[in-house]
């Protein structure tokens, strides 16, 4: 399917800082998980990429200005992949950039190295300056590799955004919304680090096989089995998690906002810290200030949930990955909602989206009873515990029926949006 891009604009050419005897360049804006991007190129392959300036007039203005980009039209072929690569890559998909073709073109050399070797760091993983520099074979460079990195005309292709200060401190970032935009980023391709990562092995992996799953759901119910039909393979996605504490902190910051803006926010709050890539620490929380916390955009509430969450991780209280996995669902429900401001619902999408768990029906889900009542042709939705006891039948793989019923809720809302 082909990238969202805007139609060719007539207006006057802006001004540029590129003689008129180049090439002329072309671009196009673009949606993705972090905005409207955009992107320029010319005969030679991408001239540069453009990270959302918050309004498409003002990422146009600086498509012309950095690139003399001031023709816009539809991508080519080419750029067209070039486009579904970086979109796929921003919804923290599986995406090769390596074959889109760069122009480099008066980039000074040094600066080409350095983004070669940028080219090199895999989703998920960082290296700071001096790592680069160390890379490159002149271990005093990491200044200089800062700077190279700072006038990046190729954001996200050459991904600097991977690239840290010492310490793993944030450093600079020129995008608009600055350092939430490259931990937005960071987040999205689940950076961590290595040592994280191996706390517990296979996490991010189902607890069962979803194919033999949808077998026996379809083999069993075959109303449930025509919406799987229709709707097609199962294809939910885990989000990793460096442990229970930060995604527990995270859901909390994302309650009962928008997406969009609960990231901005959870962005804010890592940025507090050192390594925010990794999440905020139970540490970090107890030793903040009130104000501190507030300032990233958390409510009065969720500042004394995350400081309860918080105690109590510090107190032993909070289970780890490896802990969670030995004990059963409800066992889990039943300690994790002691923390204030998580609720049995927050838990369960724990269970099934962080933790890949076989048998979840969040029967207290608006959608999920919407979607049963739309697959089952019932007038009024089914009660939580009707549901629960309806639900009965699918066990012990109710967690694919409940993103199946997700599906059939989101089909009946078009439905009646179009209506």
């Amino acid at each position: 399917m082909k990238s969202k891009t805007t139609k060719p604009a007539s207006r006057k050419p802006a001004a540029s800082s590129v003689s008129a005897s180049s090439p002329s360049i072309r671009y196009a804006l673009f949606d993705t998980e972090i905005g409207r991007c955009g992107i320029a190129w010319g005969e030679a392959g991408v001239v540069g990429l453009q990270l959302p300036e918050g309004k498409d007039s003002l990422t146009r203005a600086s498509l012309a200005k950095r690139f003399e980009a001031t023709e816009e039209c539809e991508p080519s072929s080419e750029i067209e992949r070039a486009i579904a690569a970086i979109v796929g890559l921003l919804r923290g998909e599986t995406s090769d950039l390596s074959t889109i073709s760069l122009d480099m073109r008066g980039v000074p050399a040094f600066h080409q190295r350095v983004y070669a070797l940028a080219r090199t760091i895999e989703p998920g993983q960082t290296l700071t300056y001096g790592d680069v520099a160390t890379k490159l074979g002149d271990k005093g460079s990491a200044r200089a590799v800062g700077q190279a990195l700072g006038r990046n005309p190729f954001a996200i292709v050459v991904p600097c955004h991977r690239v840290l200060a010492s310490g793993g401190k944030m450093g600079g970032f020129t995008a608009n919304g600055g350092v939430t935009t490259k931990l937005r980023m960071l987040a999205i391709e689940g950076a961590k680090a290595a040592a994280q990562r191996s706390l517990f092995d296979g996490d991010g992996s189902f607890g069962f096989d979803p194919t033999k799953a949808v077998a026996a759901l379809g083999a069993g119910d075959p109303k449930l089995r025509a919406l799987m039909e229709s709707v097609g393979p199962f294809r939910m996605q885990l989000k990793t998690t460096s442990s229970i504490f930060v995604a527990l902190a995270e859901a909390i910051v994302y309650q009962q906002l928008t997406a969009k803006a609960a990231g901005t926010i959870y962005a804010r709050l890592c940025a507090l810290f050192p390594r925010p890539h990794e999440g905020p620490t139970a540490e970090g929380i107890l030793r903040s200030s009130d104000e501190k916390l507030r300032s990233a955009g958390l409510s009065r509430p969720k500042v004394l949930a995350l400081r309860d969450l918080a105690k109590r991780a510090a107190d032993g209280e909070i289970p780890g990955l490896a802990d969670v996995h030995r004990m059963d669902d409800d066992d889990i429900v039943e300690k994790l909602t002691a923390v204030r401001g998580i609720g049995r619902w927050t838990v369960e999408m724990l269970l099934m989206f962080r933790l890949g768990r076989p048998d979840i029906l969040p029967v207290d889900d608006y959608g999920i009873r919407k979607g049963y009542a739309a697959v089952f042709g019932l007038k009024d939705l089914p009660a939580p515990k009707e549901l629960a006891k309806l639900g009965e039948r699918w066990k012990p793989h109710r967690t694919v029926a409940s993103w199946y019923l997700w599906r059939a809720a989101e089909r009946a809302a078009a439905a009646t949006k179009g209506t």
